[in-house]
C-alpha cells in the first residue's frame, strides 16, 4: 500500500480515508519533511485533502488550524496560550506567516488583534515576513492589512527581495501603489543588482517598468 505522503501528492481522497481509517495514528506522524500531514497538504494547496487528514487527528495545533483557516480554533489555541502567536512551526513560520501565505484573512485579522509580531520574519533561513507571503499571493486585503498594523514595506527576504520586487514581477498595479504609498523604495536592488523595474520588464510589463525607473 502507498505512504500517507505519496496518497497526498496523488490526491485521491477516498485513498486518503481508507489508509487513515486502517492507520489512524499516521495522521499525527511528521512527514519526511518534518511537517504534519495536515500542513504537507496544505502546502500542496490541497485544502480539502489537509481537512480529511485534520479529521484523523485527535487535534490540530495553531499552525495548522492558521494553515488550514480554521478560525475557532485558531482563536480558542490563541486564547489559551496568547504567547503562541508568535512561536515559530516545525519549518520556521509564525501563526500569521501561514495565514497570510494561504489566504485567510478573518484569522490574519484575529492574530495580529491578539498581538502577533508582522515583522517576525520566518527563521528557516528564507527571511520570508508575512507580508512577502501577501504580495506574493496578490492579496491586497492582507497586505493592507499587514501596512496598517506597522508592516515594513521594505524587508527583504532571501537574496534581497522586497514586496515591491514580489508585485513588480506579479504586473499587480495596484499593489504596487498600495506599496509606493507607504513609502516602499523603488531602488532597492536584489543580489545580483536587479531592481523591481528589471523584474517588470522581464516579465514583460513595460509601463510598470518604466513607472519603476529611478
Amino acid at each position: 500500500m502507498a505512504d500517507l505522503e505519496t496518497l497526498i501528492e496523488t490526491g485521491n481522497r477516498q485513498d486518503i480515508f481508507d489508509f487513515l481509517s486502517e492507520n489512524p495514528s499516521l495522521a499525527l506522524k511528521d512527514t519526511s519533511h518534518g511537517i504534519s500531514p495536515i500542513l504537507l497538504a496544505c502546502y500542496y494547496k490541497k485544502p480539502q485533502i489537509a481537512a480529511l487528514i485534520a479529521n484523523f487527528a485527535k487535534q490540530i495545533n495553531l499552525f495548522e488550524a492558521a494553515a488550514l483557516g480554521k478560525f475557532e480554533e485558531t482563536a480558542f489555541l490563541t486564547e489559551r496560550n496568547p504567547a503562541s502567536v508568535n512561536n515559530f512551526s516545525k519549518d520556521g513560520f509564525t501563526a500569521l506567516g501561514l495565514a497570510t501565505y494561504f489566504g485567510h484573512e478573518e484569522i490574519t485579522k484575529l492574530l495580529i488583534a491578539r498581538g502577533a509580531d508582522v515583522n517576525i520574519p520566518a527563521n528557516n533561513g528564507y527571511n520570508v515576513f508575512p507580508i512577502h507571503s501577501a504580495v506574493a499571493a496578490g492579496n491586497r486585503a492582507i497586505t493592507k492589512m499587514l501596512i496598517n498594523a506597522g508592516a515594513n514595506v521594505n524587508v527583504m527576504q532571501q537574496a534581497g527581495f522586497t514586496p515591491l520586487h514580489a508585485a513588480a514581477q506579479l504586473g499587480d498595479v495596484e499593489l504596487i501603489i498600495l506599496l509606493l504609498e507607504n513609502e516602499a523604495e523603488v531602488d532597492v536592488k536584489m543580489e545580483g543588482g536587479k531592481s523591481p523595474s528589471d523584474l517588470a520588464m522581464e516579465k514583460g510589463f513595460l509601463e510598470i517598468a518604466e513607472i519603476l525607473k529611478v
